[in-house]
């Protein structure tokens, strides 16, 4: 071949594959450049889209009320497993009669308790509660949570529950002979209840604060026991109700107790615990002081704190506990309607029981399994006890 010719073959060659590489390294710049705007692209969208989702989630924080019920009852139609069974609203209604004021049953701050007839014929009770505040609201889902989950004949029964606008519903069993505290303190003044009836109730009370103190899992203490939240069917059967503030133990109950969750007294009016006041401790124990309250109410006739009792009565707890221990006195303190109808060494054992229940160091105050042993047998055969009448 001419040398001429094979230099220009060479030289051509060598131009075709510098006009490739170029070629090829503009389209790999291209193609990065490309890539680098699609990604930068990209992470624009998605900080748009983090920015509408922290600005949505700020919206659902700042949610009204109402807003917050409105998106709850397109979410309760569901019924889970271990989950209180939602109820349409209009069946409620239907069932209270558009909530007519004669079936009213109880009225208390922001609750109204209704009585209501079911489909099926089901007598049973509504608590409507004004959920106007964030507070109530808690104690409303706290309350249909934690009923879901009991099962124990001393402790009330739930069907289920609803929610409309700013308004939940809880719907539970009829418990027709009321509260504790109407029985006792209510027109009857406890004319209804013996002193073996009374002492049945006290058992009743224990059975079921023995389950949600010992045999849940976790414990749950009531926090809010006083004669008003333990509700009487029928036969006065007791059964404790009004969950609404009660607490789940985080690492179990016992005298040296699980403590819970940092304790707001705002609103509860039941009976607190010394210990409670002072220092925020809450165990099982606080739910055996609000016991040997009720135990004081059902012996002795009287409400816990009585403004129209002689000087130095007024708080029922800090007169008894000077009384509670003297055989003596006690057969002459105890309610004028049940006075002289039973054996005056039952009485002072219930005395003994009340005594320890309010002792102000909780660790002396018995366990509830121990009070519950205690009054077994003062109870007859045919009430639930061992007692032979």
């Amino acid at each position: 071949m001419d040398p001429i010719r094979k230099k220009l073959l060479i030289a051509a060659f060598a131009i075709l594959c510098f006009s490739f590489t170029a070629i090829l390294l503009s389209l790999l710049c291209l193609w990065k450049i490309h890539r680098k705007k699609k990604k930068n692209n990209s992470e624009k969208l998605l900080t748009q889209a983090d920015d509408q989702s922290l600005e949505d989630a700020e919206k659902e924080v700042a949610l009204s009320p109402s807003s917050f019920f409105a998106k709850c009852n397109s979410l309760c139609t569901l019924s889970l497993k271990g989950f209180a069974s939602f109820i349409d609203y209009k069946m409620i209604e239907k069932a209270t009669k558009n909530f007519d004021k004669i079936n009213i049953l109880d009225e208390s701050g922001f609750k109204l308790v209704y009585k209501a007839i079911l489909d099926n014929g089901t007598e049973v009770a509504v608590k409507k509660v004004f959920c106007l505040t964030k507070g109530i609201q808690r104690e409303f889902e706290n309350e249909v949570k934690l009923l879901s989950r009991f099962h124990h004949s001393n402790v009330i029964s739930s069907y289920g529950y609803s929610i409309e606008n700013e308004t939940g519903f809880v719907v539970y069993e009829l418990m027709h002979n009321g509260s504790l505290e109407t029985q006792l303190h209510g027109p009857s003044r406890g004319s209804q209840l013996s002193w073996h009836r009374r002492l049945k109730i006290a058992l009743d009370i224990a059975r079921g604060l023995q389950y949600l103190n010992e045999l849940c899992i976790p414990p749950i203490i009531h926090r809010n026991l006083k004669p008003s939240t333990i509700l009487l069917d029928s036969n006065f059967n007791a059964k404790i109700s009004d969950f609404g503030t009660a607490a789940v133990v985080a690492g179990g109950g016992g005298k040296e107790g699980g403590l819970s969750r940092s304790l707001n007294f705002l609103g509860k009016t039941g009976p607190i615990a010394p210990e409670s006041i002072l220092n925020g401790i809450l165990t099982d124990m606080s739910d055996v002081y609000a016991f040997g309250v009720i135990l004081l109410e059902l012996v002795l006739g009287r409400k816990a704190l009585e403004m129209s009792e002689v000087s130095g009565q007024e708080c029922l707890v800090r007169w008894a506990r000077g009384v509670l221990t003297d055989r003596h006195v006690m057969p002459n303190v105890v309610d004028p309607v049940i006075r002289g109808t039973m054996s005056v060494n039952h009485l002072n054992q219930v005395g003994v029981i009340a005594y320890l229940c309010l002792e102000d160091e909780p660790k002396y105050r018995p366990l509830i399994t121990d009070i519950l042993n205690s009054l077994v047998p003062l109870v007859p055969v045919g009430l639930g006890g061992t007692l032979i009448v």
